[in-house]
């Protein structure tokens, strides 16, 4: 089944309210486990109290509720229109229990919210980070992430009170394992039972964990039916302490992590959203990374976790009901946010056994794995590119837990160093960026964006084409491409007003038998892609306004066309005697 098959309303369109309230329950379920787990097991991993518990359980959830209705929204440059469910960061866990072990709440307040303004930039400066945060970058930190979360996972699973058989919770956790497991292999094809198997697998673990008394009912007990938990914001930690400056650049990487989540989750819902698939609009999914970092900006404020979108649960949601209408986005988050004022819903979830719990945890780091694998292997898997996810993830994880300096002065930021993550990703990002550095050197020309600059375009082109020792024909394509891109960033030439000076920034990389180009310039409405992709569906002989399009559908190997907010960037490949 092809992307967008099945949509019965797309973003845009409303649906009745009954619908969306079915829909909105659907996906309501995929996030309430996930986000009072997660916050249940760094709570009780990191030593916290009751308080903070029934806290971190209610706040996750009213803040993953509001940031999923906000990203239906799209207020301004805020916001996708889309349902794009918002959930706990995931890659977050580990070293959110380490920054709650060392410096409570307070720490972990003012870490969240250091980190989480970076989105805000890392939206801002998407066009031009674009060739160092790349999928390989991105896979080798979630192939880090799930090795250091594992362990925590595997000490849950030991995670039994005192009195009980040792053997009790390996027992229960292969149960919760084998239950979900065998559903997973089994439901081969997407529909409302496989969505519900993670579910269906924590209930399974449950049950076996009531036969071997590891549950505590006291606090189901206890809980009011409605309310919300007494617990005092904690505030930022005063004064900045070393911990902190110790862990911020932890956090500020795992913040790079997410964020990139958060735009494959803006890219990959487009795509699923429409019954004619288009091409991914960046505006939008900077509008994603905008919402996220709104969330996340109030969940430092609350002092748990911060989010990220969950682009699977979003995907699947979309795909299995066929409804994208935004309305289902505003339903869950309501839905949710009535939720988190039911403290002894929150309290049956956090009741979940650690045996459970870790079990569960096992299985989400192994598909995070799978999925940075997956992102790893996207744009191929070269020599160079496996070299690269080699030694960070090596380096990486062989100093997960180790204080290589020893007593030396570095030696006091050994939380620092000995964090699989940091020196892993900080060794992808720095060996992506001496590959880019290494390519054959970029030339650029700026121009206006006009017509007239046509000439100085055209003299830019073949003296580039004269030095790669490219043929006369191969210098007349490079230029045809280039003219046939500047009329279509243009519009209508003959329309535009004297006084509207635009400029155009034309970046090219030559290479054996290629030339890429990149036009940067003011955006505009349509999409070159979407126009292209319509015209190779038409059978029709072409009107005269097409050509332009079908010259550089003959003429260029590839055109990729992506609308940022201030910027366009249109990508062509020109092959030398193609």
């Amino acid at each position: 089944m092809r992307s967008g098959e099945g949509i019965r309303y797309e973003p845009e369109e409303r649906c009745p309210p009954l619908v969306a309230a079915v829909a909105g329950s659907q996906g309501m379920v995929l996030i309430l486990t996930t986000s009072v787990l997660y916050a249940s097991i760094i709570a009780v991993g990191a030593g916290q109290d009751e308080a903070y518990l029934a806290w971190t359980a209610f706040a996750a959830l009213a803040i993953n509720g509001a940031g999923t209705a906000l990203q239906a929204a799209r207020l301004g440059r805020v916001g996708t229109g889309h349902v794009l469910t918002t959930g706990t960061a995931t890659p977050f866990i580990a070293i959110s229990i380490t920054a709650l072990s060392e410096g409570g709440p307070a720490l972990l307040a003012s870490l969240v919210v250091a980190s989480s303004l970076l989105q805000f930039a890392l939206a801002a400066w998407a066009p031009l980070l674009r060739r160092i945060i790349t999928p390989l970058v991105s896979g080798t930190v979630l192939m880090l992430v799930s090795a250091t979360v594992v362990p925590v996972a595997m000490q849950r699973l030991m995670d039994v009170p005192d009195g009980l058989p040792t053997a009790a919770g390996p027992g229960v956790a292969a149960v919760t394992l084998i239950v979900t497991v065998a559903m997973g292999l089994r439901l081969r094809k997407p529909g409302a039972l496989r969505l519900c198997t993670p579910l269906i697998g924590i209930v399974s673990g449950c049950v076996a964990a009531g036969f071997f008394g590891l549950y505590d009912l006291q606090r189901f007990f206890s809980a009011p039916w409605v309310g919300i938990p007494t617990f005092s914001l904690p505030g930022f930690a005063r004064p900045v302490s070393a911990e902190f400056w110790s862990l911020l650049p932890v956090f500020i990487v795992m913040t790079l992590v997410s964020t990139i989540q958060v735009i494959g989750g803006g890219i990959a819902v487009q795509q699923v959203s429409r019954r004619t698939p288009r091409v991914t609009d960046f505006r939008l999914v900077q509008g994603a990374v905008h919402a996220n970092g709104v969330a996340s900006l109030v969940s430092g404020v609350a002092g748990i976790m911060p989010t990220f979108t969950h682009t699977a649960n979003s995907v699947s949601l979309t795909s299995f009901t066929g409804v994208a209408s935004r309305h289902v986005g505003y339903a869950i988050g309501v839905i949710l946010v009535g939720l988190a004022m039911l403290p002894k819903l929150t309290a049956l979830l956090v009741m979940v056994p650690g045996p459970v719990a870790g079990a569960f945890l096992l299985i989400i780091m192994g598909h995070l794995m799978v999925e940075g694998i997956r992102m790893v292997a996207q744009d191929g898997l070269d020599f160079q590119k496996a070299l690269v996810v080699g030694v960070s993830f090596s380096l990486g994880t062989g100093l997960q837990g180790h204080n290589v300096f020893g007593d030396s002065p570095a030696g006091a930021w050994s939380v620092l160093w000995s964090n699989a993550v940091l020196t892993g990703g900080l060794a992808a990002i720095l060996m992506t960026g001496f590959m880019e550095l290494i390519r054959p050197p970029r030339r650029r020309l700026q121009v206006d964006l006009d017509v007239s600059a046509l000439p100085a375009i055209d003299a830019f082109l073949r003296r580039l084409a004269a030095d790669r020792g490219w043929s006369d024909a191969s210098a007349d394509r490079l230029c045809l491409v280039a003219e046939e891109v500047l009329l279509n960033l243009l519009g209508n030439p003959e329309s535009g007003g004297a006084g509207d000076r635009r400029r155009l920034t034309i970046v090219a990389r030559p290479d054996a038998r290629t030339v890429d180009l990149e036009f940067l310039a003011a955006p505009q409405d349509e999409n070159i892609e979407d126009r292209m992709a319509y015209l190779r569906e038409q059978a029709q002989l072409p009107q005269e306004h097409e050509m332009s399009f079908r010259l550089l559908q003959h003429y260029a190997s590839t055109v990729r066309h992506r609308k940022y907010h201030g910027v366009d960037i249109v990508t062509v490949q020109v092959e030398a005697g193609r």
